[in-house]
């Protein structure tokens, strides 16, 4: 088992995209990058932790490989706007990959580089690609939020 972070806007749609790949364990939504332990949501809502809301995957390389989940990472939100998905303004809102050893922070930045060579987003890509921290475990009504409210979420 291996594990990935990402941050790409509101967790709750992020989680589910992420949850049904195949090879995917488990899809847990969190905090990271920030500067207050044990955050809450209201506190991470303000904007003043400096963390994201990120989904903590845990998934079998021999079933998916950490490059597909990269891909899929890029295709669920837009990683051209800084700070913000939709209607989410706001740090915590940031695109951002982080990184849990060498070679995911090289497949992450190769990725990154030869998406923004290719123009496909029409933009910049301002995705941070950081060394992963702590991990803080969002509150339990926001685990499988789109699953327990009937399919209402964001970016699916």
């Amino acid at each position: 088992m291996a594990t990935a972070t990402f941050g790409a806007g509101c967790f709750w749609g992020v989680e589910e995209a992420f949850r049904r790949l195949p090879g995917v364990l488990e899809a847990t939504s969190g905090y990271m990058g920030g500067d207050v332990e044990k955050p809450t949501y209201q506190q991470v809502c303000t904007g003043r932790t400096n963390h994201a809301e990120v989904v903590q995957v845990e998934y079998d390389p021999a079933q998916i490989p950490y490059a597909r989940l990269l891909e899929a990472f890029w295709k669920i939100h837009d990683p051209t706007t800084l700070n913000r998905q939709g209607p989410d303004r706001g740090t915590q809102y940031r695109s951002a990959v982080f990184t849990h050893d060498d070679e995911q922070a090289r497949e992450a930045s190769e990725m990154k580089r030869k998406l923004d060579e290719s123009g496909g987003f029409g933009r910049p890509i301002v995705t941070e690609i950081t060394p992963a921290g702590t991990f803080w475990r969002a509150e339990e009504y926001h685990q499988r939020y789109v699953q327990k409210n009937g399919g209402a979420g964001c970016h699916i």
